[in-house]
């Protein structure tokens, strides 16, 4: 599994950024005009409803699981939940969830 959630992490930080990337560098950090496009369609409005409320239900399934299973590092899914989203922070901690189980079960 851990193979699975690992290529799950990369296509989760790489597909969102291959749309991301070229709309910076074609518009810059344009704040309003970022917020324009997520709200300029009720579907892109709902999508990144949808996306906001998983992001933040994910950083505290992140947090509490983690925490009952005295991981480390729980910092880095966090971050890359909040610099990418969903797509990259859960495949990720799902991914450093299963190293941490099975360096646990060879001890």
């Amino acid at each position: 599994m851990k193979y699975f959630y690992g290529i799950l992490s990369f296509l989760g930080l790489v597909l969102p950024y291959s749309q991301f990337i070229p709309w910076i560098v074609h518009n810059g950090l344009d704040l309003n005009l970022l917020l324009a496009a997520i709200t300029s369609t009720r579907i892109g409005a709902f999508a990144w409803m949808d996306v906001l409320v998983t992001a933040i239900v994910l950083v505290g399934f992140i947090l509490l699981e983690g925490t009952r299973k005295r991981m480390k590092t729980l910092w880095l899914p966090v971050v890359g939940t909040l610099l990418v989203g969903p797509s990259l922070g859960l495949p990720l901690f799902l991914f450093l969830r299963q190293l941490h189980l099975e360096k646990n079960v060879l001890k």
